[in-house]
């Protein structure tokens, strides 16, 4: 892992660290369709209109970005494809054969994608560029894994098993499950990302209405907080404060504080909605997040929560792109860089 910057893993990823050839790319929301057309929707972030609809394969899930930050990725997962998209122009370029992508990441050193594999309760270490797989891992105790982030210092990550209740903790040089974690009963774990300290990850835990805390050196759960309903994303505010959590079943947004470990605000739909996943804008003042049961997309002012964007696409709207972000590299999803 290329060394943090000062007490914060997130701290290349403030809005004066675009790298120049990212900061060309043109400023577009990529917005997949997980049921039904088979299609990603490109919006303007400046004007909020659509200006393209590609398509993508069945059951497009998440748009990621490349380790090296030049192409995107939209995991199709029905089609069992990976879609490669240049950033510069928002267009199709061409598309991988994979099996069954759900979600997409690399590895610290950018050596390896890592393909989760939900429908066959796999993760695939494949070749970083044309998605080839190397190595497969899994584990009984694992149903469902979807999402993920690494250690402060790379040397291993954890995945979140949605349909068994349980974390996973795997080397990422052995490529081989070193631990695991059941979360309780009812527990149904989705994102998953490091704190900006590096001294704990946060999981939400959709079913059960609670962002966890799970400490680093120890798998085990340090910090349980009650949130509203269905928690699925979670994105950190760019001067590492605060934790956005998508409250996906309430159709609200929780600001988790993590000087005070509490919620500190809490912002809604107004009429109601579904708020999925998405991320921040490269200033960090609008956060963007999917309508997965709505057909919206919504954009929040993170200064003072107010919902200053709201835009139809129709179907499922799942994993939401911004682009272009500041940052060195990739680590996967929905543009978790570093």
């Amino acid at each position: 892992m290329p060394p943090s910057r000062g007490n914060n893993v997130y701290a290349a990823t403030r809005p004066s660290h675009m790298k120049p050839r990212v900061a060309r790319a043109a400023a577009y929301l990529y917005v997949p369709n997980s049921y039904g057309a088979p299609i990603t929707t490109v919006i303007d972030q400046r004007t909020r209109k659509v200006v393209r609809v590609l398509h993508t394969g069945v059951l497009s899930q998440h748009v990621t970005p490349s380790y090296d930050l030049s192409r995107l990725y939209v995991e199709a997962s029905g089609s069992n494809q990976i879609d490669v998209l240049d950033p510069r122009s928002g267009q199709l370029l061409r598309r991988y054969p994979v099996d069954r992508p759900y979600n997409l990441y690399f590895t610290p050193d950018g050596r390896h994608a890592v393909v989760m594999d939900e429908e066959h309760q796999r993760i695939v270490f494949a070749d970083p560029h044309r998605f080839r797989a190397q190595r497969a891992v899994s584990d009984r105790t694992c149903d469902g894994p979807n999402h993920a982030d690494f250690s402060a210092n790379g040397r291993y990550f954890l995945v979140t098993c949605e349909f068994s209740g349980s974390l996973l903790k795997i080397s990422t040089l052995g490529q081989r499950i070193v631990g695991h974690l059941n979360l309780g009963p009812g527990s149904k774990p989705q994102d998953v990302r490091l704190a900006p300290d590096g001294r704990s990850f946060y999981v939400a835990d959709m079913d059960r209405n609670r962002l966890l805390q799970i400490g680093w050196r120890k798998l085990r759960i340090i910090g349980s907080t009650p949130l509203p309903a269905m928690p699925h994303g979670i994105y950190p505010s760019r001067d590492g404060r605060f934790l956005y959590v998508s409250d996906r079943g309430a159709g609200k947004v929780s600001v988790f504080s993590l000087a005070r470990h509490r919620v500190v605000k809490t912002w809604s739909v107004p009429g109601g909605g579904s708020p999925d996943m998405g991320g921040l804008s490269a200033d960090g003042r609008t956060l963007w997040l999917s309508g997965r049961y709505d057909g919206y997309v919504y954009g929040w002012n993170t200064r003072t929560g107010r919902l200053v964007a709201k835009i139809w696409v129709g179907g499922n709207p799942h994993g939401l792109l911004v682009w272009p972000q500041p940052g060195r590299y990739s680590l996967g999803h929905t543009g978790n860089l570093r």
